[in-house]
């Protein structure tokens, strides 16, 4: 048994190494919290979250003000108590993102803690159903690209020994999206994935076209077609359409899958570890997907993200977005293709101290004990 006796905090604010845009939005910056909590053993554990370039402060503030005090003097092990009293601590202002994003910080900062206090790393200590998990690409499938780029980007993951690549979609009309993943598709094969994603931008009557209009093309999955809350939109498309559905990176509870799962509005389940709330949730939702017959294949963060797929047999996919480079002493093991999970104790995330500190935000560190 061992106490939480100090949290410390700042936030780190990251430049995408290329240019990333999507049929709503460009993502030009990804402001990063990362948060530590110390035990009365000196067990450090070391947690993160993330938003595409506005919510940082808010998500700092709420941790300074509101959760991160509320953690001193707790039972560390207790993560599941932990999680459920900060939740119901913050009702207000749940369910939505800025919470899940807070709590995800702490929740995952305390499950590192307690693999290292285990001297377990992750992916064994929440199941070790999976040794190795495929990876896909995004980051030459961007809304800007133009259709050779998709294509030479295309082959040389596939060269890689990756999976499949994801190609934004969302031009001003269908024909053009037919065109891009058209070329992609007779440049890689039949045999290699290729993924599409919406970003929420259509309404139910243009995802039913598009859908109609992609399926001769045999893409692995139709990603946020249409708002994340129009849960009965995604039923009208998922009984429309033989493509896969994918949702998740929106939903901010398990009980948001619960309902997409029971109506059969989707086919594809990508729960986000930072915006689901931590490990925590993101367990319990891929469990739920499990029951349901449906993978997991979740959304950005995948340095955190190989371990906990590897955690649970119903992943499918990593996908390839690297992310915190720059804050860490080595990559994301990547073997023929395929995202291995790091055996050290922890979360499996070599962190660069030094280089986190001297990026941090000015104002934005804080120390509690």
């Amino acid at each position: 048994m061992a106490k939480i006796t100090r949290v410390e905090a700042l936030m780190v604010d990251l430049v995408p190494a290329v240019k990333r845009t999507d049929a709503i939005q460009s993502f030009i910056c990804q402001e990063t919290p990362i948060l530590r909590i110390t035990d009365t053993d000196g067990v450090v554990g070391t947690g993160y979250s993330y938003t595409i370039g506005t919510g940082g402060p808010a998500i700092m503030s709420l941790l300074q003000h509101t959760l991160a005090p509320a953690l001193i003097g707790r039972e560390a092990s207790e993560i599941e108590r932990i999680w459920r009293d900060l939740l119901f601590m913050t009702h207000a202002t749940s369910v939505g993102a800025i919470t899940s994003l807070a709590l995800a910080a702490i929740d995952t900062a305390l499950w590192d803690l307690k693999c290292r206090r285990a001297n377990e790393p992750l992916h064994r200590m929440a199941g070790g159903a999976q040794s190795r998990i495929p990876l896909y690409t995004t980051e030459g499938g961007w809304l800007h690209i133009d259709t050779a780029e998709l294509v030479e980007d295309a082959l040389r993951a596939k060269a890689l020994g990756f999976g499949g690549s994801k190609i934004k979609i969302g031009r001003p009309h269908v024909s053009e999206d037919v065109a891009r993943i058209s070329a992609v598709r007779d440049a890689v094969g039949p045999a290699y994935e290729i993924m599409t994603d919406a970003n929420q931008r259509f309404t139910v009557d243009e995802a039913i076209r598009r859908a109609r209009c992609l399926t001769p093309l045999d893409i692995a999955w139709l990603e946020e077609p249409l708002p994340a809350d129009d849960l009965f939109g995604h039923q009208r498309l998922s009984e429309s359409t033989t493509l896969p559905v994918a949702v998740g990176e929106s939903l901010y509870s398990p009980q948001h899958f619960r309902e997409y799962l029971q109506r059969g509005a989707c086919s594809i389940v990508q729960v986000d570890v930072a915006r689901i709330g931590g490990i925590t949730p993101w367990l319990k939702v891929a469990h739920l997907a499990e029951s349901f017959n449906v993978p997991v294949c979740p959304h950005f963060l995948m340095e955190l993200h190989v371990s906990l797929c590897a955690a649970v047999p119903n992943a499918r996919w990593v996908e390839y977005i690297p992310q915190i480079d720059s804050l860490t002493t080595e990559p994301m093991r990547i073997e023929n293709g395929h995202a291995i999970p790091s055996d050290a104790p922890g979360l499996g995330i070599a962190w660069d101290f030094d280089a986190i500190n001297r990026a941090a935000v000015s104002g934005s560190k804080f120390t509690l004990i």
